[in-house]
């Protein structure tokens, strides 16, 4: 134990009795921030409470005390209340009881900017209005999902809305084979074909090729459909165009959404209704940033509550995201939970280019 003696202050001004602060010493604290870093570094590792309390001769609670301290402050210092230029919204599961969390990703500096329980209109509508400066924000990546879209348009005025790239394929492809199960019950079950139909063209090899091209050939309605699936997901698949080269592609994604309007299919019908997001999905020509950042966090994330066997904490499981889903700590690798109980605290190329095809 180290014991320290300092001289008392008196301010002539206001007649207040002070002491200065030691540097690696919080105030109403029995341990210096070393100590508590390294308790934090150790409980993150794997260590878990009462295992490391026995070791550093303290109780579990203040092994827990020290952690979410040194969570909370680097939550702070890592991630500042400025809100981001370009954000990522996206929801994550969260716990049976509480249910779904919507994930706020900061997709510029590639770090969770925040997270909070809820995903419809009503259960996120006291977080936006408490949000500071919402006038920073200036483009918006989600998926096609109307609630995301009303909260952005109500709260964010000045923001550009971005359709996510990788959800517009998914809503197509599922789309495709619903519509497929339809057309061929005993076909669509097949494990096989039910890869190869999702697969884009370009990812084929030649003899999976082949035998697509078989099935396909009895069955000449099917393959007027998958031609034209394909045709969509190439056009979208397109990045990094000016505005004179977005104008002719905007003609045939047009053109696209409305055959599928009277394609006269109820399954087809109901993806051009939802392709109705022309401005949206068509900004993605246009904008480099995309949502699978924020799915790469989802990833992680899930990685997280697994590592201390699920959490009922909210906030603790807030802090512990910002903190671990930052630049400077997306390489952390876990290491095996040491102890011998298990508790809500545990943790311690080349690109290719599609070939184009006319709509």
């Amino acid at each position: 134990m180290l014991r320290l003696e300092l001289r008392k202050s008196h301010s002539l001004d206001c007649g207040r009795w002070f002491c200065h602060r030691l540097p690696g010493i919080q105030p109403y604290q029995r341990a210096g921030d070393s100590f508590q870093a390294m308790i934090y570094q150790q409980h993150l590792d794997g260590i878990n409470r009462s295992c490391q309390g026995r070791r550093k001769g303290i109780g579990a609670a203040t092994v827990q005390q020290y952690f979410e301290g040194q969570l909370r402050r680097r939550a702070r210092q890592d991630h500042p209340r400025q809100c981001p230029q370009i954000l990522g919204i996206d929801e994550h599961f969260f716990t049976r009881k509480k249910g779904y969390a919507t994930v706020f990703c900061d997709l510029k500096n590639h770090r969770i900017y925040d997270v909070t329980l809820g995903r419809s209109g009503a259960a996120l509508e006291s977080y936006f209005l408490a949000l500071e400066g919402k006038q920073l924000f200036r483009v918006v990546c989600m998926d096609p999902a109307a609630v995301h879209r009303s909260i952005v348009r109500k709260h964010f005025p000045k923001a550009v809305i971005v359709a996510d790239c990788f959800h517009v394929i998914r809503l197509i492809n599922r789309h495709f084979l619903a519509c497929w199960r339809e057309m061929d019950p005993a076909g669509s079950k097949h494990r096989e074909l039910i890869s190869l139909m999702r697969r884009h063209r370009h990812n084929l090899k030649s003899e999976q090729n082949l035998r697509l091209l078989a099935y396909l050939a009895g069955r000449p309605a099917l393959d007027v459909i998958y031609r034209f699936k394909q045709r969509l997901c190439y056009l979208l698949l397109k990045k990094h165009k000016t505005r004179r080269e977005c104008q002719k592609l905007i003609p045939r994604f047009l053109r696209a959404v409305a055959e599928l309007r009277q394609s006269g299919l109820t399954h087809l019908i109901a993806l051009g209704d939802t392709l109705t997001w022309s401005d949206e999905i068509a900004r993605v020509w246009r904008f480099t940033r995309a949502n699978g950042i924020t799915e790469g966090f989802h990833n992680k994330m899930a990685t997280i509550t697994r590592q201390v066997f699920g959490f009922r904490n909210f906030e603790n499981y807030s802090h512990r995201v910002q903190v671990l889903c930052s630049q400077m700590v997306l390489g952390l690798s876990f290491a095996p939970v040491v102890g011998d109980q298990p508790s809500d605290g545990l943790v311690a190329g080349g690109g290719f280019e599609p070939p184009t095809f006319g709509l």
